[in-house]
C-alpha cells in the first residue's frame, strides 16, 4: 500500500460521521420541550392516557403486594418485571410524538407494533441495563438496612418509619441511602435520557445510544441536571394521590423525552441508517 493510499484512508476514517455527536442546550430547550411534550399529550390523549395508565396500574400493584396484601415477597419480582417492561411503554410515547411530528396518522396497531418490534433490537438491551441498575438499588438498601438497623423485624410500616427518622442509626441509614441512591440516579438517567427515544429513531447498537446520552448530560450539565430534577419532583408529586397523578404527567415527560432527544441529537447523515419501520 502506497504511501498516497495511506493517507486516503485516515482521511476518510476521521471525515467519517461520528454517531455519538450531540448538540448544547440551554434552560430555554427545556421549557421547549415541555411545551412541544405539552401539545402532543393535548393532540393524542388517548395513547397518553393509556400509556401513563399503564405505569401507574403497575405502582399499585407493586405498592399493595408490599402493604395492602401482605405479599412483600411478590414486589420484589414485580419490580423488576415492571424494569424490564417500563422502557417498552416509553417506547409508545415517542412514536407518538414521531408520528405527530412527521403528520404520520395515529393509530393504535401501528403504535403498538412498533412497540412488538422492539423486542428484536437493541432496545431490549437497555431494558437489562435498567434492570441491572435497578437490581443494584434494592440490593444497597438491603445492605444498608443491615448495616444501620440489623436484621431486626418490624411488625409494620409505620414502626419501620418510626425507627428510620427517631433514632440516630435510622438518620445514618436515611442519609447514606439517599446519597447512594442520588448518584445511581444520575448515572441511570445520564445512560437512558437520550439512548431510549435514539434507539427508537435510528439503527444504531446500545452502548452508541448510552454513549451518545452521558456525552448529552456532560455536554450540557446544568440544562440536563435541571431536567432530571423536574422528573424526580413531578414523579414524586404524581405519586402521592396513589399513582393517579401519573396518568398525566408521565405521558408529557415521555413526549417532552422525544423532543429534548430531538433537540440534543442532531440529524443524522445521509450515509447513515435509519430505523427500520415495524
Amino acid at each position: 500500500m502506497t504511501s498516497s493510499d495511506g493517507a486516503a484512508q485516515a482521511d476518510t476514517f476521521e471525515r467519517r460521521p461520528d454517531p455519538t455527536r450531540v448538540n448544547a442546550i440551554g434552560f430555554d430547550a427545556i421549557v421547549d420541550a415541555l411545551g412541544a411534550g405539552m401539545r402532543d399529550f393535548r393532540k393524542a390523549p388517548r395513547f397518553g392516557l393509556f400509556f401513563g395508565g399503564v405505569y401507574a396500574l403497575g405502582g399499585i400493584v407493586v405498592l399493595l403486594t408490599a402493604s395492602a396484601l401482605h405479599m412483600s415477597y411478590l414486589s420484589y419480582p414485580l419490580a423488576i418485571a415492571f424494569g424490564l417492561i417500563g422502557p417498552f411503554v416509553a417506547v409508545g410515547l415517542y412514536e407518538v410524538s414521531r408520528r405527530l411530528e412527521n403528520d404520520e396518522p395515529l393509530d393504535w396497531y401501528g403504535v403498538l407494533a412498533v412497540i412488538w418490534a422492539q423486542r428484536r433490537r437493541e432496545l431490549a438491551w437497555m431494558a437489562f441495563v435498567v434492570l441491572f441498575v435497578q437490581i443494584m438499588w434494592m440490593y444497597q438498601v438491603r445492605l444498608l438496612l443491615a448495616l444501620f438497623l440489623g436484621f431486626q423485624s418490624f411488625a409494620s410500616f409505620s414502626a419501620f418509619v418510626e425507627v428510620v427518622v427517631t433514632t440516630p442509626e435510622g438518620l445514618m441509614f436515611l442519609l447514606i441511602g439517599n446519597i447512594v441512591g442520588a448518584a445511581l440516579s444520575i448515572v441511570l438517567f445520564s445512560l437512558t435520557v437520550v439512548s431510549f427515544p435514539m434507539l427508537l429513531d435510528r439503527e444504531v447498537d446500545f452502548i452508541t445510544a448510552m454513549i451518545t446520552s452521558v456525552r448529552a448530560v456532560v455536554t450540557s450539565p446544568k440544562p440536563m441536571i435541571g431536567w432530571a430534577l423536574i422528573i424526580t419532583v413531578t414523579m414524586l408529586l404524581s405519586m402521592l394521590p396513589v399513582f393517579a397523578g401519573l396518568l398525566v404527567t408521565l405521558p408529557v415527560l415521555g413526549h417532552t423525552t422525544w423532543h429534548l432527544y430531538r433537540k440534543l441529537v442532531p440529524d443524522p447523515d445521509p450515509g447513515e441508517a435509519a430505523a427500520p419501520e415495524a
